[in-house]
């Protein structure tokens, strides 16, 4: 039931450019499909865009059309569907200006109980102008299902990354609510000589049972700047907005 007709979906904007720039900006959000169902989320993201200058924005619970450009003509996006409904689809979105050198779209092994849906993954690769090229993965993890399920799944992900030896970004809505789940994404963190950005200092991150469930992690790169935005009243949970430079 509600299974995708189709998994990977991607457009790309008319003034993408061809390289990451050395320093960048990235926004990670669980958006709750509010995107195409919220009338204020185009005017937020667009002061935002602007503001703080995006060049990534990794977006879960996205809702969009196959080939449909994004409402912004300066980006481009990838997309990896988990559920379809009604023509339209939902799943985890990658938002950048430049495009996607590979991608690779997957759907959990397992269903959510409840609905009987599956979770996706996108894993993505651009190029910096010296060659070196950035890996990012956007994961929206398994949430209903017991924490056995929830670590296999998890280790679905090395065989898919692990070979890189970059530049990479791991980010999104784990659905760590209990502290099996986290010492899980922490195991996978330091297999990959991951760095957690902290946000210690800037605002609430999601959490649920006392547990953080969104995180941005990363290697090959410095962090400048860090927050949580608290200030959109458009999802339950808040954006994350990292500045990086690559070392």
């Amino acid at each position: 039931m509600f299974k995708p007709s189709r998994l990977h979906h991607s457009s790309c904007g008319s003034h993408c450019t061809l390289y990451v720039p050395e320093t960048f900006s990235l926004l990670c959000w669980n958006v709750y499909k509010n995107n195409k169902m919220n009338p204020h989320f185009d005017y937020f993201l667009q002061k935002e865009i602007q503001k703080r200058d995006l060049f990534f924005m990794l977006f879960q619970e996205a809702s969009f059309h196959h080939e449909h450009l994004f409402d912004f003509q300066d980006f481009s996006y990838d997309a990896a569907a988990n559920l379809e409904f009604r023509k339209r689809f939902y799943g985890v979105m990658t938002v950048s200006r430049v495009e996607s050198k590979e991608v690779k779209a997957y759907l959990s092994e397992a269903k959510e109980s409840m609905f009987g849906t599956h979770k996706s993954i996108l894993l993505t690769t651009y190029l910096f102008e010296d060659g070196r090229t950035l890996l990012m993965l956007n994961i929206h993890a398994i949430n209903f299902r017991e924490n056995r399920r929830y670590s296999k799944e998890m280790d679905r992900l090395m065989p898919l990354i692990e070979a890189h030896t970059g530049p990479m970004i791991l980010a999104g809505d784990f659905n760590t609510w209990s502290h099996v789940r986290l010492m899980k994404l922490q195991e996978i963190s330091e297999k990959l000589s991951l760095r957690r950005v902290g946000f210690e200092k800037t605002g609430k991150i999601k959490s649920f049972m006392g547990k953080q469930l969104d995180f941005v992690f990363y290697r090959g790169l410095d962090v400048l700047e860090e927050e949580v935005m608290n200030d959109h009243k458009l999802s339950d949970h808040h954006p994350l907005f990292v500045k990086f430079k690559k070392i």
